[in-house]
């Protein structure tokens, strides 16, 4: 080929470059509904957000270009997700996205065939989402939180720092965690092989929140052990419930690595930002036609072990050195 012939080739398929790329990006806007259990200023929802943007990115779908989505903020409050879902639903979006199991739940109620991926979910066949894991079978599916086999480990934990536990609590808020049975079973299951006893401890409220760690104030050998739960997430809680473990100093196991970030002295549970991009993959696919039914609900594949050692410190707790051996972040 001639040099002329050849610019003046690629001069042409450079000019229809951008007409083509154009041409992929004048489609339809599609619409996406966004809800989160939590508050919009709460860090990890900011964190998971970038996260969530640039996985659609990647993907091909950019806010403002091919899609627009619609995001409502239900901050641990359970009437909220309610209303949001009511509105989310009106807006008629091709694709609704709902963080923790409220959400889910509220949004179940009013969307009865727009497509619902879910994400920081407890227990989605029991709490009537999916009829299984592997075959959703309906308009949901999503991404799996924490498995109730980890509140075994939480046990484990607790016992490795405290090996004269007596008590282990589990606190929770039954309007945002109804699944708490999911975790308290084989939570109980695992401290009765230690001989712990176990309590549940329910909130509704911070004072609710107050009055637990003033019980447990009297009982060195106690434990406190977080299940996820988007009302104890929520900064303002997980801000009140950090100072009260550093004041009474009561050992306290958390869910999630930045709630140790945030004070908390332990946590074992999954890469929360992982699920957020994962989310976005399952969004992808059913903007591309896939089905709800046809994708099966995943488990989390990212865990995490943190320990804040300066809370150790004033909590007057000796972290043993197989478990900082296996932390996979340790805060000096």
């Amino acid at each position: 080929m001639q040099r002329r012939e050849f610019i003046t080739i690629l001069g042409g398929a450079a000019a229809a470059w951008p007409l083509a790329v154009h041409a992929q990006q004048s489609g339809p806007m599609r619409r996406i509904g966004v809800m989160f259990g939590g508050a919009e200023s709460d860090p990890q929802i900011v964190e998971g957000l970038v996260a969530f943007k640039a996985r659609l990115a990647e993907l091909g779908w950019i806010e403002g270009r091919n899609i627009e989505i619609d995001f409502r903020y239900a901050a641990a409050d359970v009437n909220r997700m309610r209303i949001f879902a009511k509105e989310l639903v009106a807006l008629r979006p091709d694709v609704l996205v709902g963080h923790t199991t409220g959400v889910v739940a509220a949004l179940k109620r009013e969307a009865k065939t727009i497509p619902i991926v879910f994400f920081i979910v407890s227990d989605p066949v029991g709490s009537g989402f999916v009829e299984s894991l592997p075959r959703p079978g309906g308009n949901i599916t999503g991404f799996i939180n924490i498995e109730a086999s980890l509140s075994g480990k939480w046990i484990e934990i607790l016992k490795e720092i405290m090996p004269r536990i007596g008590r282990a609590v589990l606190m929770f808020n039954p309007e945002t965690a109804p699944y708490f049975a999911f975790y308290q079973q084989p939570f109980e299951a695992a401290a009765r092989l230690s001989r712990i006893e176990t309590i549940a401890a329910p909130v509704h409220t911070t004072a609710d929140i107050e009055r637990v760690f003033e019980s447990l104030g009297n009982r060195p050998d106690t434990g406190l052990v977080l299940p996820p739960d988007v009302f104890t997430a929520t900064k303002f809680n997980l801000d009140l419930i950090t100072s009260l473990a550093a004041r009474t100093r009561q050992p306290t196991i958390y869910p999630y690595r930045y709630m140790v970030a945030a004070g908390g002295l332990i946590s074992y549970g999954i890469d929360t930002v992982d699920l957020y991009r994962r989310a976005s993959i399952y969004i992808d696919r059913i903007l591309k036609g896939a089905k709800p039914a046809d994708l099966p609900v995943q488990l989390p594949t990212k865990f995490e072990l943190a320990i804040n050692l300066k809370t150790a410190k004033a909590l007057g707790i000796d972290i043993p050195a197989t478990l900082l051996g296996r932390a996979d972040e340790v805060i000096e």
